[in-house]
């Protein structure tokens, strides 16, 4: 595929999804029903067989991930950025539906799993842009779409200097057929500071 998914051939799935196809500049990915990655916080539940395609990340880039929102229309249709550590210790940053909006948020998991998360009704429909720039055993999380500005999800413990892999994700914990079309996965310049904005690659359509 083109520049827009230059890790691509070095990820591999935690868990194979439905199917894969390559449309265009799309990577086109269904999600198994009843997936979903969580450490028994509040629910008491685990699951463990969530799709995320990870590469080796070491932190001194920032990664990016893309995808289309207008799949997202069941409770808990969800995709994003997937930071791993191992299976006890991942971060999972990107939009879901929750009581019929979508919602932008994260997961933060060692051990346990916490969740955060902010409706974001006016992005419905857009292509969304899920970053992470690692700095001093944490993590920015920023979020975008191709119409609006960057905005702060996150700051989270990730205090692994070895080992971190990142990449897309999605999961479908409530129904089968879900499909989401991912459109970029790229490592970039990381974030200068915690309140600068980074910059919007022009070259690959405004992350879309």
């Amino acid at each position: 595929m083109s520049a827009n998914f230059t890790n691509l051939e070095r990820g591999s799935w935690t868990t194979e999804p439905v199917h894969t196809q390559h449309d265009g500049e799309r990577l086109i990915v269904q999600a198994q029903e009843g997936s979903d990655f969580w450490e028994e916080t509040f629910y008491g539940f685990c699951h463990r067989n969530g799709h995320a395609l990870l590469a080796p990340w070491d932190g001194e880039q920032a990664v990016e991930v893309s995808f289309d929102l207008n799949s997202f229309t069941e409770l808990y249709d969800q995709a994003g950025l997937m930071l791993w550590h191992g299976e006890h210790q991942w971060i999972k940053a990107g939009v879901e539906v929750n009581d019929g909006v979508v919602h932008v948020g994260a997961v933060v998991t060692d051990q346990f799993s916490d969740w955060s998360l902010s409706p974001v009704p006016e992005w419905g429909g857009r292509i969304v842009t899920i970053r992470a720039s690692y700095h001093q055993e944490s993590v920015i999380i920023r979020a975008r779409t191709d119409e609006h500005p960057w905005r702060t999800i996150r700051v989270a413990r990730f205090a692994y200097p070895a080992h971190k892999q990142a990449g897309p994700f999605l999961c479908s914990p409530k129904r089968a057929g879900f499909e989401v079309a991912f459109t970029r996965w790229t490592y970039t310049a990381p974030d200068t500071d915690l309140h600068s904005d980074p910059p919007i690659d022009d070259e690959t359509g405004n992350g879309a």
